[in-house]
């Protein structure tokens, strides 16, 4: 009797045991199993875009002058601050003068005597003219005080031309900016000799635009840009060395009326508006637009995952379980890509991609908003239609 109460006590305690291993058991497994990871999802959405090209340039002044004298001699004064913006007339250099005054004073002294012996020849013909009446002189007495004025009027032009070329010259000891800008460093400073045309006093550059030349190859320019005029009506952005965007904005205002035969390219160049940071000589980057307008399926970058075969997304079905879905890619919007093939406007898609999760998991969705940096967006003056720039290199 006593074995059998011993037996049913171990029995049952064996079977309370059992209970409780498989209760602890089931727990995990319906936790997991109720468990689902949250991720951010978006609604993919199509956009109207414009690819644009983007090609590498040097900046160029509008005007650029290097500043030489018209007349030798030695310099007496710098006028002007080296770096500064300068008028159109501002003198900025001055020669000595004085070697330019006596060659004025000169002249006028022998415009004076020449005037005075044209003054007498004038006189003697005059009187020439009243005694041949009375047959007092010869006839070719006459011609010979004739020819004689003639001299003297020639002589009397002649060194008024003299004192004009001295006068301008004393102008010139005078070298002024021909153009508004900004004056670079002097060459040559108080006390050197100059040589006319010859020594190169400073340079000056125009601080109102600045020129951007590039060249357009000729397929590209039969595809994209053969309704290309420089009417200043189509946009450019111009990206400099070292910035992150492309933050200036120009037209093109000239395109050349040939293609280039060796290169088989067209130039073209834009113009912008200049600034403090926009010098003559910078190397830049110039994006102009495509004409055409399309509307593409723009997804995040880091949603996209490469195997070993595909560019892919993952898409959440209607249980919200990620489905593997390659697609064909097209051109970089920013932080955005173009899909060609394999999405359509409404597909959710995972934001992040396979970096946290992947096909077949089944996810807790978080509904987020991705849009385009609106840096990148850009106003067509023809339709008034937001576009994006794409980034397209050649």
């Amino acid at each position: 009797m006593k074995k059998s109460l011993v037996t049913i006590a171990i029995l049952g305690c064996l079977a309370y045991m059992t209970g409780c291993s498989e209760s602890h058991a089931e727990a995990p497994a319906q936790s997991a199993q109720a468990f689902k990871q949250p991720i951010d999802v978006t609604a993919v959405k199509a956009y109207p875009v414009q690819s644009w090209f983007t090609y590498t340039s040097r900046l160029e002044a509008v005007d650029f002058v290097q500043l030489r004298p018209r007349v030798s001699g030695n310099i007496a004064a710098v006028n002007f601050k080296e770096g500064q913006s300068v008028n159109e007339g501002d003198v900025l250099f001055t020669l000595d003068q004085r070697p330019f005054v006596v060659k004025v004073a000169e002249l006028e002294a022998l415009l004076a005597n020449a005037k005075a012996q044209l003054s007498q020849a004038e006189r003697d013909v005059k009187r020439a003219a009243r005694l041949l009446k009375t047959k007092s002189i010869s006839q070719e007495e006459v011609e010979q005080r004739r020819s004689l004025l003639s001299q003297h009027q020639a002589n009397v032009m002649a060194t008024q031309a003299k004192l004009d070329a001295a006068k301008l010259d004393l102008t010139y000891s005078e070298v002024k900016a021909p153009i508004n800008g900004i004056v670079s460093r002097a060459e040559l400073t108080t006390g050197n000799t100059v040589q006319a045309g010859t020594s190169v006093l400073t340079h000056l550059v125009s601080n109102d635009f600045v020129y951007a030349y590039f060249d357009i190859n000729e397929r590209t320019w039969h595809k994209q840009f053969n309704q290309l005029r420089g009417d200043k009506q189509t946009q450019v952005v111009m990206q400099m060395l070292g910035d992150h965007e492309f933050e200036h904005s120009g037209v093109v205002d000239f395109v050349d009326n040939h293609i280039n035969r060796q290169t088989g390219t067209l130039r073209v160049r834009a113009v912008f508006a200049a600034t403090p940071q926009l010098k003559p000589g910078a190397f830049v980057r110039v994006r102009i637009a495509a004409e055409d307008v399309q509307q593409q399926v723009l997804v995040p970058e880091k949603a996209i995952g490469t195997d070993l075969k595909n560019r892919f997304v993952l898409v959440t079905d209607e249980q919200n379980v990620l489905q593997y879905r390659p697609v064909t890619l097209g051109e970089r919007y920013g932080v955005m890509r173009a899909v060609v093939t394999g999405l359509k406007p409404g597909d959710k898609i995972a934001v992040n991609g396979p970096a946290r999760v992947g096909p077949g998991m089944p996810i807790a969705p978080q509904m987020v908003e991705v849009e385009p940096d609106s840096k990148l967006l850009v106003m067509n003056a023809a339709s008034q239609t937001s576009l994006l720039v794409a980034e397209r290199g050649e």
